[in-house]
């Protein structure tokens, strides 16, 4: 009788745990997923709410323990030491070995740190793994002040996570404006004052020059690059993440950033393949970072390499880009390119609510008028509306027509679209000539648009 063919994952993500069962829902081979971080599956973005007190562990692991043994998934909780690729085999730190018929690197990420004096001692870390996260309740375990190195999604997801402990945090950002690399101005002036205006200490135009120790060894100050000592006992290290490949060093493995991948997630060695945070696209798309380090991103790889591996091969198709976080309580959505600055080949519709913590900003191409992204920040829109009208090029002058359709909660066009609707026709007079006019008495007659009355 012969062998079934064995599929080895080592990741057990959202990328690797997605490619095993769609690839288990298509095929009866055997599969083997590694993970060193944790026994089974969790929710990665949900760890800062475990800390925060909002939710427990068990809360954020989506599958109970018999889901694997029903679907024929076999776990190893190990750490992948080295890889034979001549021998298809996987040395495990317990001294085990794995044979693979097939193997998919889905290895995610680790903190991307720099050489600062200090930054081994006892009170710093990052927070990208389950074991970070554990570490984090050792390390602010009694603590008053802290200081956070960096902004980014993860900074400031790390400093909601310290204040809600009642811990002081101050936060060195070496911009000008929070996230000012990714956002436009008036989106990073609004969450840089948000930030502030929850309690925390912002220092921008600031950087990390070395990390002192108090006479136990643990972390009693930083020095910043001006020369200026701010006392803390702990430092959140969130200038970034990597792809988690040290491991992998040395080998045929072929690796830039990360493993180099086609855009069939093949390597350079045959039955070998990566997705997730830890691949490379060696040709990535148009405007397309060669590394995606997104969850939604992650899934579609493990969705797409898993068509290739048990149907015919199917290159990888991302689609327009997609992000969504939160600066504290003001939740963030992107779609498709909207870049923190741009030039006169581009034009832009931005609005901000009198409250100065909602936001929203059409992108789009000056000469074609193609919509190209959109920012919002305090206002949720559908995701399937912004997405078809970035897959099927529309126009800004089609997107207006369809505005009201788009916020989430129709309880809310008429607090938000208005006045985008306004300046629209304010530089655009010639889509309010009578032939047109229908379409905006419309507008207006359905949701109360260009009324005397205030939005709240």
């Amino acid at each position: 009788m012969q062998e079934k063919e064995h599929l080895v994952i080592v990741g057990n993500g959202i990328a690797g745990v997605t490619l095993a069962q769609q690839v288990r829902s298509r095929s009866d081979c055997r599969i083997t997923i590694v993970s060193a971080e944790s026994a089974t599956h969790f929710s990665r973005p949900a760890l800062m709410y475990v800390y925060m007190g909002h939710m427990r562990y068990k809360d954020i692991v989506p599958y109970a323990d018999w889901y694997w043994k029903e679907h024929q998934l076999e776990l190893v909780h190990d750490r992948v030491e080295r890889v034979d690729f001549g021998k298809k085999q996987l040395q495990l730190k317990s001294r085990a070995s794995i044979t693979y018929d097939k193997l998919v690197l889905a290895t995610g990420s680790c903190p991307a740190l720099y050489d600062w004096p200090g930054q081994e001692m006892e009170g710093v870390q990052g927070l990208v793994t389950l074991q970070d996260l554990e570490l984090l309740e050792k390390n602010t375990a009694g603590i008053s002040e802290a200081v956070v190195v960096g902004g980014g999604l993860i900074g400031v997801e790390l400093a909601e996570m310290l204040q809600s402990r009642g811990i002081a945090v101050t936060m060195l950002v070496r911009e000008e404006l929070y996230w000012q690399n990714v956002l436009p101005q008036q989106e990073a002036q609004l969450v840089t004052r948000h930030i502030r205006e929850r309690g925390i200490t912002l220092r921008l135009k600031e950087e990390l020059a070395a990390i002192t120790p108090d006479t136990d060894g643990r972390v009693r100050s930083i020095i910043t690059k001006n020369g200026e000592e701010m006392v803390c006992q702990f430092v959140g290290i969130a200038t970034g993440v990597k792809p988690n490949v040290d491991f992998l060093q040395g080998t045929a493995l072929e690796l830039s950033k990360g493993v180099l991948v086609n855009k069939y997630f093949e390597t350079n060695l045959q039955d070998v393949y990566a997705i997730g945070d830890c691949a490379e696209f060696r040709k990535p798309a148009p405007a397309s970072p060669a590394v995606e380090q997104l969850w939604y991103t992650a899934r579609k790889h493990g969705e797409a390499l898993a068509k290739t591996l048990t149907e015919k091969p199917q290159a990888y198709l991302r689609g327009p880009w997609f992000n969504s976080a939160k600066f504290f309580d003001i939740e963030y959505q992107t779609y498709g390119y909207v870049p923190a600055e741009w030039d006169e080949r581009f034009d832009t519709f931005y609005w901000e609510h009198h409250n100065r913590k909602k936001a929203i900003r059409l992108f789009y191409q000056r000469e074609s008028a193609e919509l190209k992204g959109i920012n919002l920040l305090g206002v949720r829109y559908r995701h399937d509306l912004c997405h078809h009208w970035l897959q099927n090029r529309y126009t800004i002058h089609m997107v207006i027509k369809e505005l009201p359709a788009v916020n989430f909660d129709p309880e809310f066009f008429q607090q938000y679209e208005e006045e985008l609707i306004k300046q629209y026709i304010e530089r655009y007079p010639q889509q309010g000539q009578p032939t047109q006019r229908s379409k905006w008495w419309h507008l207006r007659d359905r949701f109360g648009l260009f009324s005397d009355s205030t939005s709240c």
